[in-house]
């Protein structure tokens, strides 16, 4: 973006603002958003304790998932760091580390982009790891480039689903929900151009959930008394149990859906993530 579109985009942002009713009408909108996503559950009031517990969170080096793993961390957990850039995810651990005093973080690599690596990861954590109970699949991109990948998958699908998909059911525990974090600023927007990011930045600052925020129900999702024993349902972002959309509760389409991405993932009906 050059100088020129720079200043025409604040200067249309100056006219906008300038006008005192917008003001007042901003203040009174940041309210009524922050409090209607705002949630009366705080993980700093939660005294669960996870010692001699494992957790893995992907996409851990930043963001919400970051804020994720640091909380379990501080709570004494095993926690694994999925990611898929190894310096941003030694960074990651080096000062989980640090800020939370407990040495038992470690990176595993994953790109959740490529069954490959999500099949090699999840080899791995079964000859290594002794136990499992919690697994947090946080990872994902928006705005990638229109692309597919080696293995005939289009990369922001496989990304943001398939290879969730296909991992959770070969690390399958006993319980899975779906969990919404609710709006939040974190570096999703960093494959979008300038002019999107500067805009959505804006806008973020006044209205948007911190990172530490949209970890909250998830957080919540994992430890809570109330969700002990809860599968198969929908986490709204203020950790309240809600119905997901009429499409989401369409039994015959979600098993097609099962079915496709079965078949796209190469996981048979055993779960042993290969076709026979």
């Amino acid at each position: 973006m050059d100088r020129l579109q720079l200043s025409s985009i604040i200067s249309v942002l100056s006219s906008l603002t300038s006008h005192p009713l917008w003001f007042v009408a901003s203040i009174l909108l940041y309210l009524v958003v922050r409090l209607q996503s705002k949630s009366c559950w705080r993980p700093r009031d939660c005294p669960v304790d996870l010692n001699g517990k494992t957790a893995i969170v992907t996409g851990s080096n930043t963001g919400v998932g970051r804020y994720i793993a640091q909380d379990f961390a501080r709570r004494n957990a095993r926690v694994i760091l999925a990611c898929r850039s190894e310096e941003r995810g030694r960074r990651a651990e080096r000062e989980i580390r640090q800020r939370t005093g407990n040495s038992n973080v470690h990176l595993r690599i994953l790109d959740t982009s490529c069954m490959k690596s999500v099949r090699e990861f999840a080899d791995r954590i079964q000859r290594e790891e002794r136990r499992l109970d919690i697994l947090v699949n946080n990872a994902g991109a928006s705005g990638l480039p229109t692309a597919i990948t080696p293995e005939g998958l289009e990369l922001t699908f496989a990304t943001n689903y398939l290879g969730h998909f296909l991992l959770t059911n070969l690390l399958l525990g006993v319980t899975v929900n779906a969990v919404r974090p609710g709006v939040v600023m974190t570096e999703i927007m960093r494959y979008y151009g300038l002019h999107l990011r500067i805009i959505f930045n804006l806008i973020g600052f006044f209205f948007f959930k911190s990172a530490e925020e949209g970890a909250v129900s998830s957080i919540y999702c994992a430890l809570s008394k109330e969700m002990e024993e809860v599968s198969g349902k929908y986490i709204d972002s203020d950790c309240s149990l809600s119905l997901p959309s009429p499409t989401a509760q369409d039994a015959a389409l979600a098993r097609k859906l099962w079915e496709a991405s079965a078949t796209l993932t190469g996981l048979s009906e055993d779960g042993t993530g290969e076709t026979h």
